[in-house]
Parts: C-alpha cells; sequence; structure tokens
C-alpha cells in the first residue's frame, strides 16, 4: 500500500512537474511585488500604515491579547475557504486564470508583510516575521501551491475530456483523488492553524513584549 502511493505521489510529481513550478515561480513572484510595494510607498504611507501596527503592539504589551482558541477558529475559517474556493475553481475551466490570481496574492501578502516588518524595524522586524509569520506558513505555503496546482491539474483535465475527440476514460476516479487530497490539504491546514494559535502567537507575544521592556 505504502509503495503504491509513494509511486503514484512520484509519477504524479514527474508528470505535472511544469505546473507545479509555474505555481512556486507565481508565489515567488507575489512575494518580490510585495516587497516592492513597501519600498514603493511614502513616507507617509509608511507611518500611517506602522501607526497602527505600534498601537497593537502597546496593546499586547498592556495585556490585551486575543484568545488562541479564537485565533485557531479564525485562521482554520479562512484556510477552510481558501481551499473550498481553490477546489471549486479546478471544477471550472474558466475559473483558471483566477487560480493564478489568488496563488499570486497570497505571495504578495507574504512578502508585504515581512517586507514591511523588516523595513520598519530592521533586524527586530525580521526576528518577529521569523516568530509571527515564519512558522504556520512553512505549512500553509506548501498547501496553497499544491492546492493551486491541482487545481490547475484537474482544470486542464476537464478541458482535455471536453474537446479530446478520442475517448478519455471516465473523471470519477480523477474526481475522488481530487477530493481526498484537498481533504488531505484541509487536515494539514488545520495544524497549521493550530501552530499559528499556540505557537507563533505565543512567540510573537513574547517578542513584543521584550522590545518594550
Amino acid at each position: 500500500m505504502y509503495n503504491r502511493n509513494k509511486s503514484f505521489v512520484e509519477n504524479h510529481i514527474k508528470e505535472h512537474a511544469t505546473i507545479y513550478l509555474f505555481m512556486v515561480i507565481l508565489f515567488l513572484t507575489g512575494i518580490i511585488f510585495g516587497a516592492i510595494i513597501v519600498n514603493s510607498m511614502n513616507f507617509i504611507q509608511r507611518q500611517e500604515l506602522f501607526f497602527y501596527l505600534e498601537r497593537f503592539f502597546k496593546q499586547i504589551v498592556e495585556g490585551q491579547t486575543i484568545d488562541n482558541v479564537i485565533i485557531l477558529k479564525e485562521s482554520f475559517l479562512y484556510h477552510v475557504k481558501y481551499l473550498l474556493l481553490l477546489f471549486i475553481l479546478g471544477l471550472s475551466v474558466i475559473g483558471l486564470p483566477v487560480v493564478w490570481v489568488l496563488i499570486y496574492v497570497k505571495g504578495l501578502v507574504v512578502g508585504f508583510s515581512v517586507g514591511f516588518l523588516v523595513n520598519q524595524l530592521d533586524w527586530s522586524g525580521l526576528f518577529l516575521a521569523t516568530f509571527s509569520i515564519a512558522p504556520q506558513n512553512l505549512i500553509i505555503i506548501p498547501i496553497y501551491i499544491i492546492a493551486g496546482s491541482l487545481s490547475m491539474i484537474f482544470s486542464l483535465t476537464l478541458l482535455n475530456k471536453l474537446f479530446s475527440k478520442r475517448p478519455s476514460g471516465a473523471i470519477f476516479q480523477p474526481f475522488g483523488q481530487y477530493v481526498v487530497i484537498f481533504l488531505l490539504l484541509l487536515i494539514a491546514s488545520f495544524i497549521a492553524s493550530g501552530i499559528e494559535a499556540y505557537v507563533a502567537n505565543g512567540s510573537m507575544v513574547s517578542y513584543i513584549k521584550s522590545l518594550y521592556q
């Protein structure tokens, strides 16, 4: 069973390596442009945004933190919505460009968040990003890249079956695999949300308090 699944994964990756590479490049492009946006902001825009960030820091120092359970629920709900949208778009050929936009935007958000913290706080911002952004994203970024790739693969499979003149077999088996893998990605996203709520959040609070002591 294990060898069969391993063989399936290896063959799948080899067959669709170009699509996975495209998604990785798309995500990295989003990160780069997110950082560029930070550098293109004028002084007033950066100061206004940093004002809200600093107010958030002061609330944490004063002990006004968000409950871990609430963070877990909101984070997981966000991931469910995002993955569900990618899943649905994969069922529609015309939704393929939206998949690309969603992966790009995810990279853009990560690049902007990290870039802004580093831009405003230098090394302290880099350490803060490491504690508060990196832990959950080490899991969630691969999840989104895989989800976007699978959505694109399934969409292209549908397109091929719709316009192929030769009978290319039933769609039920690929659809079943598509559903199962997305369910596994949802489970993995719950783990990422748990890390965000119980690891990243605590590390962020501790580090911010140490900065203001």
